[in-house]
């Protein structure tokens, strides 16, 4: 008792000591026997613990805390303490800077179309468009007399609650869902509360989600944003994306180049028609992507109408779901389903887009590579730096954007082929969080679109330089010579064009000397020496308009 009232006492000079104004020894008890030197405590060494801990009301501080002596002015700062692993930063708000994944922070700007399709907003929107249609469909069966045929007003009254929906409805849902602890359960709550207005409605309330399994609004509502995402943005780059090729097709149909075959000088062609590949490519799995049908079911929990035909065992209901699906949602209906539409179609939807991105990836490269030659110069643009130490740099940035982002998307779109088609008897919750994830791909892939767009309005072609490296390869000509040859009888064309060329450098005046030696027609002697690498094309100029 005594040394807590001495405590006490001493808490001014305790102040000013904290405040530089008493540097004295440590404090003793009057009385008590002072330390022999040997005893004496070692000055405590200066506390790295956050005064942080110390902050409150200054009546609940404890004046029997430890004292922490103040480090001279001239001393460095003290290292800080690591943070204790039970203290969190303070919550950081969503905004560019702050996302976790890159498609929505430094390339949110790219995949804007996306977000109100793909986001959780852009989920719940159309669970509650699919809820929705599924209660318009009901009024309108002479069969559910409990739901009678709906006025005007009201129809229109349901149809705004979707097409309207907002950021603050959304809001809601989640409000509804934290105590509901169920995602659909919370869309048929918050719609029971957006009908309480209307006596009509109010009527019917209890026909939202009738006989309904959560799956059936989820795969109806995943599936109209697949539909969307494709049809809305992701066909359109499609298309932006070929279309910018077939230009540079055209533009580039006459412009003599050395191909590469195992990355030797082989026969020229075209850079437009080598672009042409690349258009004809890409639309066969343009085509395909778009054709897929995208699916659903409308089944009830197992997928046998078991809770539709104990409320009305008279109805078709298979026949109802058909048009349910077909006819008032515009997808295609899955008849043999379990509790969940079994998923093919997004793998096969999914396989599709990644094919597309695979023959991407390709061109993409082509371009790096045809860069690397200097067949293409790049546009620098105004305040982009290419190296933080090599100022002299114009980096093909775009085409290696592009065939990042499509990495990134094919390995999900794997993913998802190989997960998604497989559950566990009639349903496990596992494919859930997978189908949460079908936007992530389709935003890399977006972004790698506009970036492959971007780098091919970037180039030039240096038409000159790659004229100066067919004159450089008349060895190229050995294949149209030994042809013609075998098409008169010369015995070994081949080989003796073999010998002539093959890892040895040959100009046109030695290519001429042997087309002179030639056992041809007079004529086609004067053909073959009009020949040059420049002009031995083919018909790649005529395919490169064609596409």
């Amino acid at each position: 008792r005594a040394r807590t009232m001495a405590a006490l006492a001493l808490g001014p000079l305790r102040l000013l000591r904290g405040r530089g104004l008493c540097r004295g020894a440590s404090l003793r008890l009057r009385g008590s026997p002072r330390p022999s030197p040997s005893q004496a405590p070692r000055p405590r060494p200066l506390s790295l613990q956050p005064t942080s801990r110390l902050r409150g009301p200054r009546s609940l501080r404890s004046p029997l805390l430890p004292l922490l002596p103040r480090a001279p002015a001239s001393s460095p700062p003290a290292p800080r303490r690591p943070r204790s692993s039970s203290a969190s930063p303070p919550p950081l708000g969503l905004s560019g800077l702050t996302a976790i994944s890159a498609i929505d922070g430094r390339y949110g700007r790219l995949t804007e179309e996306l977000r109100p399709v793909f986001s959780e907003l852009g989920l719940i929107r159309t669970r509650v468009q699919v809820e929705v249609t599924w209660l318009l469909k009901l009024s309108k069966m002479e069969s559910v007399p409990e739901v009678p045929p709906l006025s005007a007003a009201a129809i229109e009254d349901l149809h705004d609650i979707y097409r309207e929906f907002s950021l603050a409805d959304g809001e809601r849902v989640k409000e509804i869902e934290r105590v509901t602890k169920h995602d659909v359960k919370a869309v048929e709550y918050f719609l029971k509360e957006r009908v309480q207005h209307s006596e009509e409605l109010r009527a019917i309330a209890e026909f939202l989600h009738f006989a309904c399994t959560s799956e059936d609004i989820n795969n109806l509502a995943y599936a109209l944003m697949l539909r969307e995402a494709r049809d809305q943005v992701i066909l359109p780059w499609m298309d932006t994306l070929i279309g910018d090729m077939r230009a540079m097709a055209h533009g580039y149909a006459s412009i003599p180049m050395l191909c590469r075959t195992h990355g030797q000088p082989a026969t020229p062609s075209t850079m437009g028609k080598e672009v042409a590949n690349f258009v004809y490519r890409l639309g066969v799995q343009r085509k395909q992507f778009g054709e897929v049908g995208i699916r659903g079911k409308f089944a009830g929990a197992v997928g046998n109408y078991n809770a539709h035909l104990s409320a009305y065992p008279d109805v078709d209901w298979r026949a109802v779901a058909r048009e349910f699906v077909g006819e008032d949602l515009g997808l295609v209906w899955n008849p043999y389903v379990t509790q969940i539409e079994s998923h093919d179609f997004v793998a096969e939807l999914f396989d599709a887009l990644g094919r597309f991105n695979t023959v991407l990836i390709d061109f993409n490269r082509d371009m790096w590579g045809y860069i690397s030659l200097g067949y293409f110069r790049q546009r620098a643009v105004e305040g982009e730096i290419g190296s933080s130490t090599m100022p002299h740099k114009v980096n093909p940035i775009d085409f290696e954007n592009s065939e990042g982002n499509l990495g990134i998307a094919n390995a999900i779109f794997g993913h998802f082929a190989t997960k998604l088609p497989v559950s566990r008897y009639q349903r496990d919750l596992s494919d859930s969080t997978v189908m949460r994830s079908i936007g992530v791909g389709a935003a890399h892939s977006l972004i790698a679109y506009k970036a492959t767009c971007a780098g091919m309005k970037k180039l030039d072609v240096n038409a000159d330089l790659m004229a100066k490296e067919l004159d450089d390869h008349w060895e190229v000509l050995a294949e149209p010579v030994q042809t013609v040859m075998r098409r008169y009888g010369v015995e070994e064309p081949y080989e003796k064009l073999k010998d002539l060329t093959r890892g040895k450098g040959i100009d046109a005046d030695r290519m001429q000397e042997f087309i002179s030696t030639l056992e041809i027609p007079e004529a086609e002697k004067e053909r073959l020496s009009k020949l040059t690498p420049l002009t031995y094309l083919g018909n790649a100029a005529e395919q490169a308009r064609d596409v």
